[in-house]
């Protein structure tokens, strides 16, 4: 038999503990670092407990600040410490790259391990800090024994496995957002153990993209939605039913979009080609009907223009024909009347200069020839007769007076036929100018013929191809409006549909109410308690929100209430899980929530209602660990509730005991 407990003053916070729980189902005992495998600890065992468990790293001045040097609370490694839990938990990551990476050179062959309880089971989890890639996870298992060998890796699955099906199946069902293959516990977990970096912001902030977690959707990423549904579903507040529902719905938002978007193109591409038609129809200016009416009217513009075009002359073929080959021959003639005056125009300066060499060489032969009639002594130059007389002896070779004159007869024969040629070729020339301009001209009247036949034919091809592109174009159209038509009813239908949908899906919600009443029930007593007597909260699922409000004197909305309420929520959900009323094991864990703007009374009366929540029980059903660079209440600052002091200086006081 369940026993109901009251602490405090109404209104009360109240829990029923299920009967025979002797200890939380799933909770951490020990984390242990090695240097290597075999090899010495990094630092002492960390050794934590069911209820509460405070990690603490003094920022300022305390008793143990050594010549009262002021102490550094940042930078000691609580957050670490929080990642390194939720590794051996089962996330992926236990830093972002570069911590890691500063790890893995500090500790290259470091390990973490963990003693994890579940359902009185020890699973011994042993994981890589550096290059090595072994994952352990054995349940019944000797974390030391484990951490010291070198045997087969097991990956952290089974545990993964272990935790679903002891705790977290019921969950699952909910889950429509997961992949076949994908666990339920990471998301869980993600909750569970926010990322500090998220400064308990929003209910729904899980995993930041600053942590480097690596977290699986839907527990990160921009879309809270997915995340809402899986709180619902961890939180019970949700069934198959309504999932099913959801998963309907889903699909008809989508089919709504795609409906949407196709239908916007169909207007656009309509309104597009009406308009076009209106002008190229030379309607531009009239009053035209609406549809269907304006259909005929656009197909009876258009089939005129078709018959319009119809009418127009086709060209013949048989005269395009003979006209270019009327141009073809024109053409080859003047090609060959260029190609001979071209010829001429090149060869009469040729022949002009063989003329002026012929005739350089008539003075050189007349001087010969009349040399020749009276001769002179080549030696001596003395006249031949003179020679003769005085009988010389030195020249006895003559010129032959009649070989002479020949020689200059001859060449003032080629001068006289080389200038007939010359003649000839000129006048030749001469002739083929009209000749070539005939040609032209000839040419230029072919050409405008072929051109005339072939506007003619090529003015009615454009004027049919013109109005045959409007008869489809007027089709198109026609084609377009009764896809657009089709479109708005399916729409419609769609809409209709999509309206039943959500009217169920808030007739679910509706059903869920006594769930969210028993979370605002808790949820206001924990703000009354950290707050004051005068102050309440609810919770409500409206629509897709979840929203949670908290009324001291009115609605407040300060940074510092708004991480309140996250903090409240996250307390009165482990209040349900306790008393089994969740699918998630009473577990949680608070990273340095005091940095979100909480202020310092509020976080003191956190400590004290952790400290309460396990006094009057023989048995502490929960674990909750949080750390903290602020002084927690000066009775709790001791065992069993701290549980750890880190430093930021010296490095040998950090979580890794040095400076990485």
């Amino acid at each position: 038999m369940s026993q109901q407990h009251e602490m405090f003053d109404a209104p009360k916070l109240s829990l029923t503990v299920p009967a025979g729980l002797k200890e939380p189902r799933l909770w951490v005992r020990r984390l242990a670092l090695w240097e290597a495998p075999g090899g010495p600890k990094i630092r002492e065992d960390i050794m934590l407990r069911p209820g509460l468990n405070i990690i603490w790293s003094p920022d300022g001045f305390d008793e143990n600040s050594a010549g009262g040097v002021r102490a550094i609370g940042h930078g000691s490694g609580k957050t670490l410490f929080c990642r390194l839990l939720r590794y051996c938990l089962g996330e992926q990551r236990f830093a972002d790259e570069t911590q890691r990476e500063r790890i893995a050179v500090a500790f290259p062959n470091g390990i973490v391990g963990a003693e994890v309880i579940l359902d009185g089971v020890c699973w011994a989890v042993v994981r890589p800090l550096g290059i090595r890639r072994r994952h352990v996870a054995i349940a019944d298992g000797n974390l030391d024994e484990i951490a010291a060998g070198d045997g087969a890796t097991t990956s952290i699955d089974p545990l993964i496995e272990a935790i679903e099906q002891a705790i977290v199946t019921a969950g699952v069902a909910g889950l429509a957002r997961l992949q076949p293959s994908q666990k339920a516990w990471p998301i869980a977990l993600a909750w569970l153990t926010r990322d500090q970096e998220c400064r308990f912001d929003d209910v729904l902030d899980w995993r930041s993209p600053a942590s480097g977690s690596d977290a699986p959707l839907p527990a990160s990423g921009r879309e809270t939605g997915p995340r809402r549904e899986a709180l619902r579903a961890f939180l019970m507040a949700i069934t198959e039913e309504e999932q099913q529902t959801r998963r309907a719905e889903e699909a008809l938002r989508t089919e709504v979009a795609t409906a949407e978007r196709e239908a916007s193109y169909l207007d656009w591409d309509r309104g597009r080609r009406h308009e076009r038609l209106i002008e190229q129809l030379g309607l531009s200016g009239q009053t035209v009907p609406e549809m269907p009416l304006l259909l005929e009217v656009f197909r009876k513009a258009a089939d005129g223009r078709l018959a319009a075009a119809a009418q127009l002359p086709t060209g013949d073929t048989a005269e395009l024909g003979q006209a270019r080959k009327a141009l073809q021959e024109a053409r080859e003639i003047l090609r060959s009347t260029d190609e001979e005056r071209i010829r001429l125009e090149a060869q009469i300066p040729a022949e002009n200069h063989v003329l002026t060499l012929l005739s350089s060489e008539m003075p050189s032969l007349s001087a010969a020839a009349e040399n020749a009639a009276s001769q002179v002594c080549p030696i001596c130059e003395v006249p031949i007769d003179k020679a003769l007389a005085e009988k010389c002896g030195l020249s006895h070779k003559l010129h032959n007076e009649t070989d002479c004159r020949a020689r200059l007869a001859a060449k003032r024969q080629e001068v006289s036929n080389q200038k007939q040629k010359i003649d000839s070729l000129e006048a030749r020339l001469k002739a083929l100018q009209p000749a070539t301009v005939l040609g032209r001209q000839q040419v230029e009247q072919a050409e405008k013929r072929v051109q005339t036949i072939e506007s003619v034919r090529d003015t009615r091809a454009s004027a049919w191809q013109a109005a045959t592109r409007l008869k489809e174009g007027v089709e198109r159209f026609s084609e377009l409006s009764t896809e657009r038509d089709e479109v708005r009813k399916r729409l419609l239908n769609l809409d209709e549909k999509l309206t039943k949908e959500r009217e169920r899906l808030a007739a679910f919600r509706d059903k869920q109410s006594l769930t969210f009443g028993r979370i605002t029930e808790k949820f206001s007593a924990i703000i009354r308690r950290m707050v004051n007597e005068n102050a309440k909260g609810t919770v409500t699922l409206s629509g897709d929100r979840l929203q949670l409000t908290v009324d001291v004197d009115g609605d407040r909305r300060t940074a510092a209430i708004e991480s309140l309420k996250v903090l409240a929520f996250d307390l009165a959900c482990l209040c349900l899980s306790i008393e089994g009323a969740t699918s998630v094991p009473a577990f949680l864990v608070h990273d340095s929530p005091r940095e979100a703007d909480l202020g310092l009374s509020i976080y003191d009366e956190l400590f004290r209602l952790m400290r309460e929540l396990e006094a009057p029980r023989k048995t502490t059903p929960f674990q909750y660990i949080v750390t903290t660079t602020t002084r927690p209440p000066d009775d709790l600052r001791r065992d069993p509730w701290l549980r750890l002091v880190l430093r930021g200086a010296p490095g040998s006081e950090r979580l890794m005991a040095r400076d990485l």
